[in-house]
């Protein structure tokens, strides 16, 4: 989050004409700055004991040894046996052993490979590119073998003049940043911060010089802020500024193109092309043999110089990205149609309604649209709806030094499931199953099924929608994969958040990224109330694929998760319920302070993101989320006490107690009864009742988008309600011709309905996969 104090200098906007063009082009370069042999290298060997420090994070994952935790397990393994507890001295070898032998297995060790292949030829390219600037490639390149990375303490240096600093994160989000990617101790933090500063710019226009921008080379870029004693916010700013110079620089060599064809049109093509050469220069044209001559003539080395760095460096440092539109439209993902355009399209054979929809909405005008891209992106993936708002709503709360967008996935099943579950938890039988579920502990009741029948009971009415949304969300990780691997993001470092089976789907996509050896793409995931497994060689493998941070959100309060998940694996574990063991990387936090329940995590993703230190909170739109979630739980208390009152007046007699109320019952009479004396039976009437609930906010929720579809089409008002009308009876009818008509007309497929299992769904999906019943799809919304 940012301070709203006015600020300018280095990052004040692009608009802005120069106020000494040749001074920009004189201006400082890493040269200048690192005057000295020994200042060159001191910076090479600062990069190479950075990667070394990645390199090393790789390693142990792989390591059985590094578990992560604060204690060192070799040390207590080797430990006195007349002071150490041998019982837990045993436990602790078996699991080293066991350990041992996951990652002894050739899956892993040909990840590990993998894993290391990659890096090492991404640190070989970097190390490379900054040798060309600075000394030789050789050079560069043989100060890895001397990487030894050292801790270092902040220290402060005086600047030889004053410079505006960048708004700043909160104080939280800094030390996080430190502790996650300590500083390196090195020389070059004895210059002024202004010289640091443009050092680490330097470098990033460099990495952005190898024509894409990955997660490794972000991760890189933030030990180095923190090796160069700088705020973490800066980089953010920085990356913001460059990503709108490249898009403008792009769009003014685009209208040079223009004037091109109209030149050539003329028949003046040889003389337009003196006249470029006339503007460009010799010089300039020498920086990348020509290649940056067309952009450096629209300003890129003003664009990208800032901090006092010259346009002629700028432009030399970002070496052919400088000169081609086709590059910079690749590393903003075809200046950001990949991600909204039909395309997306391709990808979503085995799931509906699959796309990427920009949180923050903008103006069409070019000038407007490229202030939103940024060279991070994120995606925020909900994991059920009430409403199409719940799309998007959640991920308001990530602020703007990213491009967020919002991954809307099956619509229909979601819609079911959130309807369902928001009936089932201000149900009467949920609040006096609540009561009964909390006197043990969430693993007592999952592990040896000791679930009151009154839940039982309504279970019914969530168990299949759950299941539908459950598998969907299987499949929707599988095709997000696949649209990452090929790029729609761009050339861009990608960060994940999701909860609930969101963060299934972003658990479902690292598996198959790990599967496929598809490394660079991610910088950080945040899973929160995953439904997924906790087992260490999976969140193992979802380490590998991740260069940043790996977050897992989990509550024990969650006996909504519990309750749901009972039918699955519980032998190995659920991540939303509990801490993910024995994986170096992985981060666990526990927010079963803040979480009541499942329902609770819709309103609560930027409390959560602020708790874990993330980068870029919105402060508006936290607060705002706050609010919403006080709203939130006073109407769902409301709801529940109204159920309640309503199932207690129509509860049967029953014993000489039946007029007396609850809380006048002694707790010795409550204690003797049988079952759970507080909890009125739950009739088939009242289960019934909710189901008949559910349905009819299913209609509506069917209705709503229906129409909405139908009306983007061209339809009027009237004629698409009655068409959403017949196509939900259609629908209801339950024969197959009736549903794929109504399919047909609405756009949609129809995952969900009550008497549709979970293998019905399995068979269908692979049919259409096959091909066998493929039908054209559009969004919904």
């Amino acid at each position: 989050m940012f301070s709203k104090a006015p600020w300018t200098g280095v990052f004040a906007s692009h608009d802005q004409p120069p106020q000494d063009q040749k001074g920009e082009e004189e201006g400082e370069s890493l040269i200048t700055i690192l005057k000295t042999a020994e200042e060159r290298s001191a910076l090479t060997l600062l990069l190479a004991d950075c990667t070394e420090s990645m390199r090393r994070s790789i390693t142990d994952t792989f390591d059985a040894k590094q578990t992560g935790k604060k204690s060192d397990m070799t040390a207590d393994l080797e430990g006195n046996p007349g002071t150490v507890d041998v019982a837990q001295q045993d436990k602790m070898k078996r699991e080293l052993e066991q350990r041992e032998k996951e990652l002894s297995g050739a899956k892993m060790q040909e990840l590990k490979e993998a894993a290391l292949s990659f890096f090492d030829a991404w640190r070989d390219s970097v190390l490379s590119r900054v040798g060309e600037i600075l000394n030789s490639k050789e050079k560069a390149l043989h100060q890895k073998d001397q990487a030894q990375p050292r801790p270092a303490s902040p220290t402060k240096s005086a600047s030889s003049r004053q410079r505006p600093i960048p708004p700043q994160y909160d104080a939280g989000v800094g030390e996080t940043m430190r502790q996650l990617y300590p500083p390196t101790k090195n020389p070059l933090q004895r210059l002024a911060e202004d010289k640091r500063a443009l050092i680490l710019h330097s470098v990033f226009l460099l990495l952005l010089s190898l024509e894409h921008y990955q997660a490794q080379s972000r991760t890189l870029l933030l030990y180095l802020t923190n090796s160069l004693d700088l705020d973490v916010s800066f980089l953010a700013q920085d990356e913001s500024k460059v990503a709108r110079g490249l898009l403008t620089a792009a769009e003014n060599m685009r209208a040079d193109e223009e004037t091109k064809k109209k030149a050539e049109a003329n028949h003046d093509h040889r003389k337009w092309k003196v006249g470029l050469a006339t503007v460009a220069g010799a010089a300039l044209i020498g920086v990348t043999g020509g290649l940056a001559a067309p952009l450096i003539a629209a300003g890129v080395g003003t664009m990208m110089g800032g901090l006092g760095l010259g346009a002629t460096a700028a432009a030399g440092y970002l070496g052919t990205l400088a000169g081609s539109t086709v590059l910079v439209g690749g590393l903003f993902g075809a200046y950001g149609g990949r991600m909204t355009g039909k395309m997306i399209d391709q990808y979503a054979r085995e799931v509906e309604d699959f796309a990427f929809i920009p949180v923050r909405n903008h103006s069409k005008p070019r000038k407007i649209e490229k202030e939103y891209r940024r060279l991070r992106v994120a995606i925020g993936i909900s994991g059920w709806l009430t409403g199409k708002d719940d799309i998007m709503e959640p991920w308001k709360v990530i602020g703007t030094e990213m491009e967020t967008f919002a991954l809307r996935w099956e619509l229909e099943a979601l819609m079911n499931l959130g309807n369902s579950m928001s009936i089932m938890v201000t149900s009467a039988a949920w609040g006096y199953a609540k009561g009964e579920i909390i006197k043990r502990t969430v693993f007592a009741s999952l592990t040896a099924g000791l679930w009151p029948l009154g839940l039982l009971k309504i279970g019914r009415i969530i168990d299949n929608p759950w299941s539908v949304a459950s598998y969907r969300a299987q499949k929707a990780g599988e095709v997000l994969a696949d649209a990452l691997i090929n790029k729609a993001q761009g050339e861009r470092p990608v960060t994940l958040i999701g909860y609930s089976l969101g963060a299934r789907v972003i658990y479902t996509c690292l598996q198959a990224l790990a599967e496929r050896k598809a490394f660079g793409l991610i910088e950080s995931v945040v899973l929160i109330g995953a439904p997924a497994p906790s087992t260490s060689a999976d969140w193992r493998r979802i380490r590998t694929v991740v260069s940043g941070r790996v977050v897992n959100v989990f509550s024990v309060n969650d006996y909504i998760l519990a309750f749901l998940y009972r039918s699955s694996s519980i032998q190995f574990g659920v991540a939303g319920l509990q801490a993910v063991e024995n994986v170096k990387g992985v981060e666990n936090v526990d927010v079963s302070d803040l979480v009541s329940g499942h329902t609770s995590y819709r309103f609560l993703t930027g409390t959560i993101l602020q708790k874990i230190g993330f980068e870029d909170v919105d402060a508006y739109e936290l607060e705002k989320e706050q609010a919403e979630r006080k709203a939130e739980e006073a109407k769902q208390e409301k709801e529940l006490k109204k159920s309640e009152k309503h199932v207690e007046a129509n509860q049967p007699p029953t014993q000489a107690m039946s007029d007396t109320k609850l809380d006048e019952v002694p707790s010795t009479v409550k204690n003797a009864l049988p079952g759970s004396p507080s909890t009125p039976e739950v009739s088939e009437q009242q289960v019934d009742d909710m189901q008949a609930e559910i349905e009819k906010k299913n209609q509506q929720s069917y209705m709503g988008y229906a129409q909405e579809h139908l009306m983007s089409a061209g339809t009027s008002a009237s004629v698409a309600y009655e068409k959403a009308m017949s196509q939900w009876k259609m629908r209801k009818q339950g024969t197959g011709a009736g549903k794929a008509a109504a399919t047909a007309g609405a756009g949609v497929d129809t995952p969900g309905e009550g008497d549709e299992g979970y293998q019905a769904i399995k068979a269908r999906s692979e049919a259409r996969k096959a091909g066998s019943s493929e039908m054209p799809r559009e969004s919904l919304i």
